[in-house]
């Protein structure tokens, strides 16, 4: 709370609040896929209000997304870019941008009622891609599963009983500059998520 009322003082035409879900242009009931990411980025979604805009993150998620049909290529650092998700919802797990991006336990635990809300408003949701292992672990939580036996894997495939999970290291430009997480890592996840909706 304190380290986002000081960048309210810091930049009072920032969004600097918490951010909500971003939906697709169809009503919660077409959503099939949910992106699960793990806090609003400072400069990202912290100044723009919506997930994963206006920082690298987000141009590597919503360029991935668009190529496996999930989204249009209307996408850039401005929440008015004509950007649209198709079946597609993104939202994190901790709603307010916490201090150098990693949020506490208190923030995660108080913030899995929003996530949980979330899922429950997807009434044909199917598959779940979680980005990064705090934004896994918490949707495990949030689902009431136990965490050893759905495990963080990046790559995998997880049943969590009427979800998929699909767990990947998160897009963050860390991760792809020391090579933990590729573009083409990244798009396989997307791929297999495209793969499983077709097939069910």
């Amino acid at each position: 709370m304190e380290f986002r009322e000081a960048w309210q003082t810091r930049e009072p035409d920032w969004h600097n609040a918490p951010v909500p879900t971003l939906y697709p242009v169809q009503d919660t009931d077409a959503v099939r896929l949910l992106i699960v990411g793990l806090a609003p980025g400072v400069r990202g979604a912290n100044r723009t209000g919506r997930p994963f805009t206006g920082d690298y993150a987000g141009d590597l998620l919503y360029a991935t997304l668009h190529r496996h049909g999930f989204a249009n290529d209307r996408f850039a650092a401005d929440p008015n870019d004509g950007l649209k998700l198709f079946e597609t919802a993104v939202t994190n797990s901790v709603r307010c941008v916490p201090p150098q991006n990693k949020p506490v336990g208190e923030e995660i635990n108080t913030c899995r009622r929003f996530l949980s809300a979330t899922i429950t408003a997807l009434p044909n949701l199917r598959a779940i891609v979680t980005l990064g292992r705090i934004a896994h672990d918490s949707t495990v939580r949030t689902l009431g599963l136990k965490l050893k036996d759905h495990a963080f894997g990046h790559g995998a495939q997880i049943e969590a009983r009427r979800y998929t999970l699909f767990p990947t290291y998160h897009c963050s430009r860390y991760n792809t500059n020391t090579g933990r997480l590729t573009e083409a890592m990244f798009d396989m996840v997307f791929a297999n998520v495209a793969r499983f909706l077709a097939e069910s």
